[in-house]
């Protein structure tokens, strides 16, 4: 019978002496449990392909109401206003009201951005491979 040892199992490899500083390290970048779970909140709010639809077409048009954003994704006006609320609340889109009409646009260059990689993401082709099952049409230009 043994006893415990130091050593590694077999095939393990052995943790090299930085292991501890970088552990520390990489800890010190990830965001805490509430950032992460508002970071997940976003991605959650975001897989929707008519949220997407909508956010593509804001992206394209700077501004639209619900009724054109209705229009242009072929969404009904109250799942456009449902997604709306949800994209406000995670603050992916922002509004203005003039009289009686409210505006939806989106929040930040941040959004554009996350829009911009994701696209690149997703039309990315690794040594000739598929595209996968989700690629984003070439017609809507994220910048």
């Amino acid at each position: 019978m043994s006893g415990p040892t130091s050593d590694p199992p077999a095939g393990a490899a052995s943790a090299p002496s930085d292991d501890a500083a970088r552990i520390a390290r990489v800890a010190a970048e990830i965001p805490d449990p509430d950032a992460a779970l508002r970071l997940a909140e976003t991605f959650r709010v975001l897989a929707d392909p008519g949220r997407v639809r909508m956010i593509l077409a804001l992206h394209s048009a700077g501004e639209l109401r619900v009724g054109a954003l209705a229009d242009v994704t072929g969404l009904s006006e109250t799942a456009c206003s449902h997604s709306l609320r949800l994209l406000r609340a995670a603050r992916v889109v922002r509004f203005r009201k003039v009289g009686r009409s409210v505006y939806y646009a989106l929040d930040d260059d941040h959004v554009r951005t996350l829009l911009a990689v994701a696209r690149d993401h997703v039309l990315h082709r690794d040594g000739g491979g598929d595209q996968g099952p989700a690629a984003v049409p070439p017609d809507a230009a994220v910048e």
